[in-house]
């Protein structure tokens, strides 16, 4: 059986992953190609509790090696649990969050050592990488304010406020950036950024085509 792709969408708050994820997910499904979604921290039973430690409470909730340990232990269920056996039975991940949030979140962000993190992340998952990793890119100042309109809705919706991150300083969100587009630029390979400044609908498109353009798919399937 042939093994299943792997792509996760990155990027810091307010970017739009979740619904880009989703118009993906449709798509793939729509030219016949079995796949599920995911999220991190979270998507398996031990890693959805872990997420409430990580995204409910203060900012000062955790120190920076702390809450990279709690991400870390997530990863590793969230992959043995959802991710390897999905891959196995030949269906497509698709993923909101993945490895390179650690990177950006507690290394560039919380100035949480890049080598160590390296280390942690072969410890955690060895080789595995995401096939494709789609970073959805904007100012701060765009992303933090579309946040807040979300975290303001959930509570209208009485979902909960999963909003520790984006309540801390706009300076660690400015490091977020530069860690992701840095990240980007050494795995040029692998990673794409999109300009989420655009209409929803461009950059639907725009995902659409890169994503067929590398697995060499069709519309007809």
């Amino acid at each position: 059986m042939t093994r299943g792709k792997f792509i996760s969408f990155e990027g810091g708050e307010g970017g739009g992953k979740t619904t880009q994820l989703n118009f993906l997910c449709d798509t793939l499904k729509s030219i016949d190609i079995d796949v599920i979604q995911t999220r991190e921290p979270g998507g398996s039973k031990g890693a959805e509790e872990i997420r409430n430690l990580l995204v409910e409470g203060p900012p000062e909730r955790w120190d920076a090696v702390t809450e990279t340990l709690l991400h870390c232990a997530a990863r590793r269920d969230h992959i043995k649990t959802t991710i390897l056996p999905a891959l196995e039975k030949g269906l497509w991940v698709l993923t909101d969050r993945f490895s390179d949030s650690t990177m950006a979140y507690q290394g560039y962000g919380h100035g949480v050592n890049k080598k160590a993190l390296q280390n942690l992340q072969q410890f955690v998952a060895g080789t595995m990488q995401p096939d494709m990793t789609i970073i959805l890119d904007l100012p701060v100042k765009i992303g933090l304010a579309r946040a807040e309109k979300r975290a303001t809705q959930q509570i209208k919706n009485n979902n909960g406020q999963e909003d520790r991150y984006e309540r801390m300083g706009a300076d660690f969100h400015e490091r977020l950036r530069k860690g992701f587009l840095n990240i980007a630029k050494n795995n040029r390979k692998r990673c794409i950024i999109i300009d989420t400044t655009r209409s929803v609908e461009e950059i639907q498109s725009t995902i659409q085509r890169l994503v067929f353009k590398k697995f060499g798919l069709s519309e007809d399937g």
